[in-house]
């Protein structure tokens, strides 16, 4: 038994499984994983809640296959799973689309036509070739649409071997390296000085997610990594013979670790490395911004992608409203969502404060931007709000020019509330 903890969700592949009821969808899923991961049934809609299984697909290395509800389950009930399937859609890198060969039709034409106007690469899986050839009318069909397809039968094994090889190529053809947290601020050789806190809410015996991937892209990097605590970084600073090239603090500690941080160097916070490297930088720059056009009585959403039980001083339910309140000099509507639960209409706020989804893979971040997006409401993260209501926002963005530039922009213009929403990308909110 390995004692090694398995690689976040945030860092996998995200593979999605559709098809029909009954089309070999899990039966598919376990043949790919060589485990029984799935319930596999004859009984149509089997499969309810999204089934998630983590696995190494070498050479692409961590991804998730996601399992999910068919594509034309029917009833009140039906609905709601097929809705679950859609968010699902939302989140994940590529598809998989799992057809009965004999029952290929409207649901499959119009899945592909879905998933190619927004973007998603996809391999269809055409399942049970074992009780029927694929028809000569659907590979001309495939073909002309530039589909990429597979012939299998999870019964058989027939065709699991090949189904795996599309997956990996497509990875490697259609997706590319996601962006960095430090790997292009801090060169071989360099120091990056990383401000740790251990408070009541560090978890017992082990550094948070961010931390730890800070680390360990700073070591394939060659560089340097020293971390210390909030307490005891100007001693540590005047120690070093040559200055850090960046120090990358915790967000809540942000006004010390600013004012013993010389101004020569640069300084930012992990949340801030997580917009860049899991959202959008510059448009959450423009979200911390709008906290300048709150009012007494706005509607602010906190949204956390972990469903931790918050302790007293909670950052994104105690912290975070109390900065803001103080700074908008009256009282404020906050709500709060945990995990996948989102709003459906977010029209009716002011702006969404959403955590740095440390835990979620870069697409399922972009799909929440783009709802703010379409909705027309700013949205902004954790470590950007927290250094605007600070005054340490302009120093916090040093490190990244061109969200500097944007930011001391906008900071001379009078900006409406509300931005107008740009061209869907293909996204349903």
């Amino acid at each position: 038994m390995s004692l090694m903890p398995p690689a976040s969700k945030g860092v996998r592949l995200h593979i999605g499984l559709f098809g029909r009821r009954n089309a070999g969808k899990s039966s598919l899923l376990n043949a790919l994983t060589r485990q029984a991961v799935s319930i596999v049934s004859s009984v149509p809609g089997t499969t309810t809640d999204p089934v998630e299984k983590p696995m190494e697909l070498q050479p692409v290395g961590p991804v998730l296959f996601i399992d999910t509800a068919g594509l034309d389950d029917q009833g009140d009930l039906g609905k709601l799973r097929m809705n679950r399937s859609q968010q699902v859609m939302q989140r994940i890198d590529m598809a998989l689309l799992v057809a009965d060969v004999a029952a290929w039709g409207d649901v499959e034409t119009t899945f592909v036509a879905d998933t190619k106007a927004r973007g998603v690469p996809t391999v269809i899986a055409l399942n049970k070739v074992d009780h029927q050839a694929v028809p000569a009318a659907l590979r001309q069909e495939l073909t002309q649409k530039g589909c990429l397809w597979v012939e299998t039968s999870a019964l058989t094994g027939q065709g699991i071997s090949a189904l795996r090889e599309a997956l990996v190529g497509t990875a490697q053809a259609s997706l590319g390296e996601p962006p960095p947290l430090l790997a292009d601020l801090v060169a071989a050789g360099e120091m990056a000085l990383l401000v740790v806190p251990i408070d009541k809410e560090a978890p017992k015996g082990r550094l948070i997610l961010p931390q730890v991937q800070a680390i360990r892209e700073l070591l394939d990097q060659d560089a340097l990594c020293l971390v210390v605590k909030e307490r005891e970084l100007r001693n540590v600073l005047g120690r070093l013979s040559t200055p850090p090239k960046i120090v990358v603090t915790d967000s809540q500690a942000f006004l010390k670790v600013a004012a013993d941080t010389p101004p020569g160097t640069l300084l930012t916070s992990f949340s801030i490395l997580f917009s860049r490297a899991k959202g959008d930088l510059t448009t959450q720059v423009a979200g911390a911004l709008a906290v300048d056009r709150l009012r007494p009585g706005a509607r602010v959403l906190i949204a956390e992608a972990c469903t931790h039980h918050p302790i007293a001083e909670d950052i994104g339910r105690v912290k975070i409203p109390r900065w803001l309140t103080q700074s908008v000099g009256g009282a404020i509507h906050f709500e709060h969502v945990q995990g996948r639960d989102f709003p459906s209409d977010l029209s009716t706020y002011d702006l969404v404060i959403h955590c740095g989804a440390c835990m979620w893979n870069r697409q399922s971040m972009q799909a929440r931007i783009q709802c703010c997006r379409s909705a027309g409401v700013p949205i902004t993260n954790y470590g950007l709000v927290i250094a605007h209501s600070l005054g340490v926002l302009e120093r916090a963005l040093g490190p990244f020019p061109a969200a500097l530039e944007f930011y001391r922009s906008q900071k001379s213009m009078a900006l409406p509330l509300r931005e107008p929403a740009p061209p869907a990308l293909g996204v349903t909110p």
